[in-house]
């Protein structure tokens, strides 16, 4: 009787230890699965909220900065818009004693929103005057984007440099 028993016994163990396994494998792991996916999309969400009410608060502020940088904005007129970059560059070469030697103004049509005016410009002077140069059109507030800055000597000493810049200035077209 023991036998047929301790049979009995191991028979129900393997019929359990089979059942702990399957039911691992079918119902707590997927669960397990969903459960962390679910932590992680409530998670991102939450963070998305977050971020949501931040812009609500901050509304104000950022569409006063909107409003700024869009006064700034070059004109839509593609001749005011050249003539208030080339006003503006002689404006700062006057105010620091810089000779401009070119002005090259190419247009750029990227996107239907906006266009660029790329001006490739060449001036001379010494190294304190380029740097205010360079100071007063960063400070400006404008719509130009200083994206390439060149400076070499002119002569032995150092003494006279040339400048090199490309400027891009923006121009938002209507909707």
């Amino acid at each position: 009787m023991k036998i047929k028993n301790r049979q009995q016994l191991l028979m129900v163990l393997a019929i359990a230890v089979v059942a702990l396994f399957a039911a691992d494998k079918i119902i707590l792991s997927p669960l397990g699965n969903f459960w962390t996916q679910r932590s992680k999309q409530i998670a991102e969400l939450r963070k998305k909220v977050e971020n949501g009410s931040q812009l609500v608060r901050r509304e104000q502020s950022l569409r006063s900065r909107w409003e700024q940088m869009r006064r700034n904005t070059l004109p839509n007129n593609p001749s005011l818009a050249e003539q208030q970059v080339l006003g503006a560059f002689d404006r700062w070469s006057q105010a620091n004693r810089i000779g401009i030697t070119s002005i090259n103004p190419q247009w750029k049509h990227d996107a239907d929103e906006y266009m660029t005016l790329q001006c490739r410009v060449e001036a001379a002077g010494t190294l304190n005057t380029l740097s205010r140069f360079l100071y007063d059109m960063e400070k400006d507030a404008t719509a130009l984007k200083l994206e390439i800055v060149e400076i070499s000597a002119r002569d032995n000493e150092g003494q006279q440099l040339a400048l090199g810049l490309q400027v891009s200035g923006l121009v938002l077209t209507p909707q």
